[in-house]
């Protein structure tokens, strides 16, 4: 009797200490857009600057309130006029199909700054209907019910 295996158990997944190696690794390295959203909202020092590594004309478009704009192509050249080594870096770009928050990360990490990727970036930030500047002020738009629970605010998770 032949037993086919289904594509998600192809591969078998990882021993317990090796995921959990893993998944521990994986937090050090990003943030997602709710804990960003709660620790820059907190009134508090949040412990880290929130870099948007677009364009200009991205920047433009929106950001999230309280960010600093360093453009990936600018950080060798400007962060250290701009940022503490000492405080910790997070970086986004447009979302999940743009990697200009990684590339702005390995910039910044082999400069010497401890730095995490804002996972969903500004698309997410907005889809979860927070409030973002423009050139023209502050908007916001209603929360995607796929990305952001209406009751809670936050992934559910």
């Amino acid at each position: 009797m032949t037993t086919t295996v289904n594509p998600v158990l192809r591969v078998a997944p990882a021993a317990p200490a090796e995921a959990a190696a893993h998944f521990r690794a994986s937090l050090a390295f990003h943030a997602d857009v709710s804990d960003v959203a709660a620790a820059l909202a907190s009134g508090d020092d949040p412990g880290f600057v929130l870099v948007d590594s677009r364009s200009t004309e991205a920047w433009d478009q929106g950001h999230v309130p309280g960010a600093l704009h360093l453009p990936t192509a600018l950080v060798a050249e400007q962060a250290g006029r701009l940022l503490d080594p000492a405080v910790p870096v997070v970086t986004y770009c447009w979302g999940p199909g743009c990697n200009g928050a990684a590339r702005a990360a390995l910039a910044l990490a082999e400069l010497g700054y401890r730095v995490k990727e804002m996972l969903g970036g500004f698309e997410y930030w907005v889809r979860e209907g927070l409030v973002f500047e423009t050139w023209q002020g502050r908007e916001r738009r209603e929360p995607d019910p796929l990305t952001a629970p209406v009751e809670s605010g936050d992934c559910g998770c």
